[in-house]
């Protein structure tokens, strides 16, 4: 696998975690494929020491998982865990928008509406997934609680690969995923509390009913 077209040079971990998320997500590295450090670091120019920080991320955003005896190995995408996702989400994200109503600044909403004028303008499935994660972390830094900030991110960084499996291979459409992100940018802009929850069930609701049946693990 040629993994080094997929990167785009930031620090060092930010482009060895970008390049073997984007790289998983679509596809170029298979499920069942085993990640080595040594063979990773020498094909990305990298020491092993950020290689091994990317693959513990990925490993806690479920991407991969980490074998006491194979190393790092892709996970295979499931229907059952992509609903239980998404049911966990479905429990916390409204109090998250519900707290970013409560707490963002006016600075933070342009941000996120920057984000989404480029996702408007993205048709490439995997680079709007990148820009999806990053509207919606502008919301989740924004309700000011670092505990559910983390569990809530982890969780959308679990739920990327079933965000682009929708979008590939499922009934998931760009223009239905950016009209909803353009409701919940209102409803913050109004701080409507029963809006934003509203708008994000629907978004999360969206996506879930997209993913394709993958089968059981």
């Amino acid at each position: 696998m040629d993994l080094l077209r997929y990167g785009e040079r930031r620090t060092t971990y930010q482009f060895v975690r970008d390049t073997l998320s984007r790289a998983i997500l679509t596809g170029q590295v298979k499920a069942g494929e085993r990640l080595v450090q040594a063979d990773l670091a020498r094909q990305l120019r990298v020491s092993t020491t950020p290689v091994r920080e990317a693959l513990r991320d990925l490993a806690a955003e479920g991407l991969i998982r980490l074998d006491a005896h194979r190393g790092a190995v892709v996970r295979e995408l499931s229907k059952d865990e992509a609903e239980e996702i998404y049911r966990i989400r479905r429990l916390l994200e409204p109090e998250v928008m519900q707290r970013a109503v409560e707490w963002i600044s006016e600075e933070e909403i342009e941000q996120a509406a920057e984000i989404q004028a480029r996702a408007d303008a993205e048709d490439d499935p995997t680079r709007w997934v990148e820009l999806n994660r990053q509207f919606h972390r502008v919301f989740v830094q924004s309700a000011h609680s670092p505990r559910l900030a983390g569990i809530v991110e982890a969780l959308q960084g679990s739920a990327s690969m079933y965000i682009l499996a929708a979008m590939l291979h499922g009934g998931r459409r760009l223009d239905e995923a950016n009209n909803q992100h353009h409701q919940i940018l209102q409803a913050v802009r109004d701080r409507d509390v029963e809006a934003v929850r509203e708008a994000i069930l629907n978004h999360i609701h969206g996506t879930v009913d997209g993913v394709p049946d993958l089968g059981k693990e």
